[in-house]
């Protein structure tokens, strides 16, 4: 069983072509699953589009919604087309997106922490002049995010859970317990991380998160699925064969895919 669940299109304003475009490459890929995962509005904005480079409109979501249905019943019987969402976690507007996410039938959820201490993950000036504990405080800050996120019950799977070194690669050596403590946390929530390929368009190259990572999520009992984050169509399904074989070596057994909200296993 070869799947994606995470894939963007061009409403989110950074992401190219059509939600069809990404849904003929995963067919072409060998997918038999593509979860369409554009990225949330922002409903804690009292604007309309408050980021028109970053994420839809409040008012085109519907219509994101019924596009994804539609063509889900369009390619049934050639690939199993799944509705998702990446959202943004924002503690303080948590119940806002709670509400608005129950008007829908999703098969899952990504919560992704873009923001953290009001500043962008990938802002390179974070990181001037830092010296060594504030370092420390800005990788702990992050992942106490992470970890309310996991325990929010917003979400099935968590995105991206190091992208803080997409453009700064020693954000890795900070050395913190509160990685161990926040992967713990995810176990105990029965939420799943992905392996998102993605960090491979930036800086730090690879994937997110790291290997070491990934050993430490074993241990704690995470679950792990995957999502190219693919901006363009060719990037559907991206390195898939290699990361499977990946978590084989590390000591995975199986991973999951999420439908009507429900974890699908599926052997590795």
């Amino acid at each position: 069983m070869k799947f994606d669940l995470h894939t963007h299109h061009d409403r989110c304003g950074h992401a190219q072509d059509t939600i069809r475009d990404y849904i003929e490459a995963a067919i072409a890929s060998g997918l038999q699953v593509i979860g369409i995962s554009d990225h949330s509005p922002y409903f804690g904005s009292k604007e309309d589009h408050a980021q028109p480079a970053i994420a839809m409109a409040k008012s085109e979501f519907p219509r994101y919604i019924e596009e994804v249905l539609l063509l889900k019943q369009e390619y049934a019987n050639k690939i199993n087309v799944l509705l998702g969402v990446e959202s943004d976690y924002f503690p303080e507007y948590a119940d806002i997106y709670r509400q608005e996410y129950a008007k829908y039938p999703f098969d899952y959820i990504i919560g992704s922490v873009h923001l953290s201490g009001g500043v962008s993950i990938f802002n390179r000036n974070r990181w001037k002049s830092l010296n060594e504990a504030e370092q420390i405080a800005q990788k702990e800050e992050y992942y106490r995010l992470i970890g309310e996120s996991a325990r929010s019950g917003m979400f099935n799977i968590l995105g991206h859970i190091d992208a803080m070194k997409g453009f700064y690669p020693a954000f890795s050596d900070i050395s913190t317990p509160k990685v161990d403590e926040t992967l713990k946390m995810i176990g105990e929530s029965g939420v799943a991380i992905e392996i998102n390929t993605s960090g491979k368009t930036k800086d730090v190259g690879g994937w997110y998160p790291s290997h070491e990572i990934l050993e430490r999520a074993l241990h704690y009992g995470v679950e792990v699925t995957f999502g190219s984050d693919a901006h363009v169509p060719s990037r559907v399904a991206d390195d898939w064969e290699e990361v499977q074989k990946t978590l084989k070596e590390i000591g995975f057994q199986h991973w999951v895919y999420f439908q009507q909200k429900q974890k699908q296993i599926v052997a590795l």
